[in-house]
């Protein structure tokens, strides 16, 4: 059995978490921690876990988080890095849902994050969690860098158009929609029901977080900077992401064939038939990114449509898809999940 800790088990990724783990037939949970609920009964306060996690949370100085075999850090953007080296140095092993050790460009994230980084060195060692790219090197990680929402399903669909040089590298767009959990549990004016519900509207034109995470893993695909244009919105749902994208072709290509080789054997990665228009509540509480691809027209634009939970693959499913390639689990264990419909 794994033993695992949880830092932050109060916010949405905390208790999807919490949900896979708890069915997870590998995994011990240890110990949740939250400094303001400490002593808590975690059933009390997600009363779908009664008799499926009968911990109470926690304050981290009493959680022993140094005896678990793998802690998940399901905090705000600076937490983990004040308490990652303490956890290597005990010889546990990371992963972080937050965005502390995905930009490689310690600069550029102190820019975007408005903060100092505390720990730059452990940047450079840090496993950035795509599967479906760095698989091998998960493997033997120690510390995960889990990727965000977005940039997961912008580059799930990108990926296979740059690995084969078949489109402009210059030129791409990432016209994307999320739910409001997207957000995170805190109180918010914006992401009031009555702001957010029977509304529909873009934010972070000028520039989001995620623009440098994706532009850093696309770059990685291609070996050198590509240009993005990345739009996000916000819509009246709970969970779901939808990410249109379109590319310049450059290349006469079977775009099918393509992306169904390339994903070939991914268990979370369903490439749709021909004509496909995936939707969000076809992922919806599952692990899976449902992709499809298009010619309009039979024109020079490629269209590609990327869905997944922004929960489960786009934040914690993904961090315990990581979790069992980093023991050696199938990788499918606790997560092989059938998507919830209506």
């Amino acid at each position: 059995m794994v033993k695992v800790g949880i830092v932050g088990g109060t916010g949405y990724t905390g208790v999807e978490l919490l949900r896979l783990l708890a069915a997870h037939p590998q995994a011990e949970l240890c110990a949740i921690t939250s400094r303001a609920d400490a002593e808590l009964p975690v059933s009390q306060m997600f009363p779908s876990l009664r008799g499926r996690v009968d911990l109470a949370f926690s304050h981290p100085d009493e959680a022993h988080l140094d005896q678990c075999d793998v802690v998940f850090f399901a905090t705000p953007n600076g937490i983990a890095m004040q308490q990652v080296r303490a956890l290597l140095d005990a010889g546990v092993k990371v992963i972080d849902l937050a965005a502390d050790f995905r930009i490689k460009d310690v600069a550029e994230w102190e820019k975007w994050y408005g903060m100092s980084h505390a720990c730059p060195d452990l940047v450079a060692e840090a496993v950035y969690g795509l599967p479906e790219v760095n698989r091998d090197k998960i493997k033997n990680a120690r510390l995960i860098a889990n990727p965000g929402c977005y940039p997961t399903a912008v580059q799930l669909g990108f990926i296979p158009l740059l690995e084969a040089g078949v489109i402009e590298q210059s030129s791409l767009i990432a016209d994307s929609k999320s739910g409001v959990s997207g957000a995170g549990r805190k109180a918010e004016v914006h992401a009031l029901f009555s702001e957010a519900g029977d509304n529909f509207k873009a934010y972070g034109v000028a520039g989001h977080r995620h623009l440098p995470e994706i532009k850093q893993g696309l770059a990685n695909v291609t070996g050198e900077s590509v240009g993005l244009t990345f739009v996000p919105h916000l819509t009246p749902l709970i969970r779901g992401i939808h990410a249109t994208l379109y590319g310049r072709l450059t290349k006469d290509v079977d775009l099918q064939a393509l992306f169904e080789q390339r994903y070939a054997g991914e268990p979370f990665v369903d490439v749709l038939p021909a004509g496909g228009m995936p939707e969000t509540r076809s992922v919806r509480g599952s692990n899976i990114c449902r992709i499809a691809v298009h010619r309009p027209q039979g024109g020079d634009t490629v269209v590609v449509l990327s869905v997944i939970d922004n929960l489960v693959k786009g934040a914690a499913g993904q961090a315990v898809q990581n979790m069992n390639i980093m023991f050696g689990l199938p990788e499918k264990t606790g997560i092989d999940l059938v998507p919830l419909l209506p």
